[in-house]
């Protein structure tokens, strides 16, 4: 009798064990194309540009262009465009959704100016 009622037990420690695994895991990157960051830039209501219209936009008013570099620090502190603050943020809607609020003090609440991710 004893081996009978065993089993919920163990289905219900494995089945625990098994959801923390899938919770915790480090998500996988997805190799993204071209044509899905155009996607995801659209549907986001975003504009991609290109690094000339980048440079030439610098080159004019660099002081109303908010430049935020994407990346890890320790890649920010390898070298990163003058005048780019650093946000680093994992490329998942986790990240974003968590650093969301961190994210609109940095943007800060001028609606007019022109912010660039890398």
């Amino acid at each position: 009798m004893k081996r009978h009622t065993l089993w919920l037990p163990v289905l219900a420690l494995t089945t625990t064990i098994l959801m923390l695994a899938y919770a915790t895991r480090k998500p996988e990157p997805s190799q993204a194309t071209l044509e899905n960051v155009r996607t995801e830039a659209r549907n986001g209501g975003y504009r991609l540009i290109t690094t000339e219209e980048l440079w030439d936009w610098f080159q004019v008013d660099s002081n109303d262009l908010l430049l935020v570099d994407t990346r890890q620090e320790w890649e920010y502190r390898t070298g990163h465009i003058r005048g780019a603050v650093n946000f680093p943020m994992e490329p998942t809607w986790l990240s974003r959704w968590r650093k969301k609020g961190a994210l609109a003090q940095l943007m800060g609440t001028d609606k007019n100016r022109t912010i660039v991710f890398y």
